[in-house]
């Protein structure tokens, strides 16, 4: 659960009925239709920065985008960018630079663990933050006003904020597909943090064109705008 002075975390991903988000083969799933579609671009609508994976955007090439005319419409009445920054987490630091991703309107922020962020941000980027640990990372972009984060996966990042109990939601759109194999949510090794192993609420539950479902779970005293 996040701290006061760090931002709220909503995990917002696509699932198979399984819960699975790649099929067993490996590779990306594209498992939500356009009704899941339109639930993401509202999550990152609600969101000031997206969090994503650095091998996640090496398998898909970008990160999402709001398209809704309506949603762009009401981020421009409250001041805000059409977009939420989109923050690549990473160890080396090293994206392909042909990704469509650095085309991609949009600002861009790398967040490297053990980086010493130099005078300049590395290129593609347009601020580079180190990654200590993740309450000193979560706590600096809070300070930066990035006050409600979109996490869009990986697994492997969706398990690290698992094990330190900083997810205040999980967004899951369940896909009625069966997909198998080891490429679960979570890894079968996460380490789930005692404290967020039970005791969450549904908030919403939506069905979803394409016999698809929306869930939305919070953690008990989670803080901050759950809409």
């Amino acid at each position: 659960m996040s701290p006061a002075a760090s931002p709220e975390l909503r995990l917002v991903l696509a699932v198979s009925l399984d819960g699975r988000l790649a099929p067993a083969e490996g590779g990306a799933a594209q498992l939500g239709g356009a009704a899941d579609r339109l639930v993401l671009e509202e999550a990152l609508a609600w969101a000031d920065a997206a969090l994503v994976g650095a091998e996640t955007l090496r398998r898909h090439g970008s990160t999402c985008l709001i398209h809704s005319p309506a949603l762009l419409e009401a981020r421009r009445s409250e001041g805000r960018g059409a977009q939420p920054i989109a923050i690549a987490v990473s160890r080396s630091g090293r994206l392909p630079a042909a990704l469509p991703f650095f085309r991609q309107p949009l600002d861009r922020w790398l967040l490297q663990a053990a980086a010493v962020p130099g005078p300049t941000p590395p290129q593609g980027f347009d601020r580079h933050l180190p990654l200590e640990s993740w309450p000193q990372a979560l706590g600096n972009l809070a300070a930066l006003g990035q006050r409600r984060i979109a996490v869009l996966g990986g697994a492997q990042l969706a398990a690290a904020l698992a094990a330190e109990d900083l997810l205040d939601e999980l967004q899951l759109t369940v896909c009625p597909r069966l997909l198998g194999g080891p490429h679960g949510w979570l890894p079968a090794d996460a380490r789930v943090a005692p404290a967020a192993r039970a005791g969450w609420r549904l908030v919403e539950h939506r069905a979803l064109p394409g016999d698809e479902l929306l869930l939305r779970w919070r953690r008990p005293g989670a803080q901050g705008v759950t809409s």
